[in-house]
């Protein structure tokens, strides 16, 4: 069994530019290493980014969403993950949106968080690892 690894909205973004070959390049090698986990929202984040500013077809979007949930576990947000979120959001002033991501890649046991959006290398609650995957290997 690989890591699990919370993939962060802006990884699918780059998987599927047309214009970042090297970090799509990057992201596809990620995903495939790991264990992949993701929330919902994730996927809400990344169908609004399709429709908002790639403006592409609800069609081609549910296929792509359909990609990404065969790769990764599906985690679904609750209360608790919420309540946890806030606590975070607290100690560590990420945007609460953030939080709450990392909140589920806790909930989930991941040892890593994959996003470039928040600090490299920094280590939340002594159990998951952020890690720039555009910055560096891992």
């Amino acid at each position: 069994m690989n890591d699990r690894a919370f993939i962060d909205t802006n990884v699918f973004i780059y998987l599927y530019s047309v214009d970042e070959s090297e970090k799509s390049a990057r992201a596809s090698v990620a995903l495939k290493k790991f264990d992949c986990v993701i929330s919902t929202q994730v996927l809400n984040e990344f169908s609004n980014f399709c429709i908002k500013k790639w403006r592409l077809d609800p069609d081609d979007i549910l296929s792509a969403v359909s990609e990404i949930r065969a790769a990764c576990l599906l985690e679904y947000l609750n209360e608790n993950t919420i309540n946890h979120a806030l606590k975070l959001y607290k100690r560590y002033k990420y945007s609460f949106y953030d939080c709450l991501m990392l909140s589920s890649a806790i909930d989930c046991e991941c040892k890593y968080i994959f996003s470039e959006d928040m600090a490299d290398g920094q280590i939340i609650d002594d159990k998951l690892e952020i890690v720039n995957i555009f910055e560096r290997s891992i």
